[in-house]
């Protein structure tokens, strides 16, 4: 695996176990600057921060039993950050709702695999 300059990375995910794995594999062979957020509220009050990439769980409610959902958190900060790339991780396998996302403005639908992390890395 083989990456091509340091990228400032979000990863928003109500998976604690998830974010953390994600987050060591993708600085394994390069120093990303890597910040968690396990809503996507609290990743909104971090906007100003110009994330290069954004990682996106679709369904976020097991931290706050009324969070936003991914598509939602992504047309917000979709607004706010235009040239921010966007991928949803998602156990969802719906080919609807990774058309929705898509549309809406991610450049990738990614579903939690065992293959998963390598394709995500693949993608930055």
């Amino acid at each position: 695996m083989e990456f091509s300059k340091p990228k400032k990375i979000f990863i928003v995910d109500d998976d604690e176990m998830l974010t953390e794995a994600l987050s060591d594999y993708l600085t394994r062979s390069i120093a990303h600057k890597i910040r968690i957020f396990y809503t996507g509220e609290d990743c909104m009050l971090h906007v100003s921060e110009n994330p290069d990439v954004v990682i996106l769980d679709y369904y976020m409610n097991t931290v706050k039993k009324d969070a936003a959902n991914g598509l939602q958190i992504l047309q917000t900060i979709r607004k706010h950050l235009p040239n921010t790339r966007f991928i949803m991780l998602s156990s969802q396998e719906s080919y609807g709702i990774a058309m929705k996302t898509i549309q809406k403005g991610a450049e990738h639908y990614v579903i939690k695999d065992d293959d998963a992390f390598r394709k995500i890395a693949d993608l930055i």
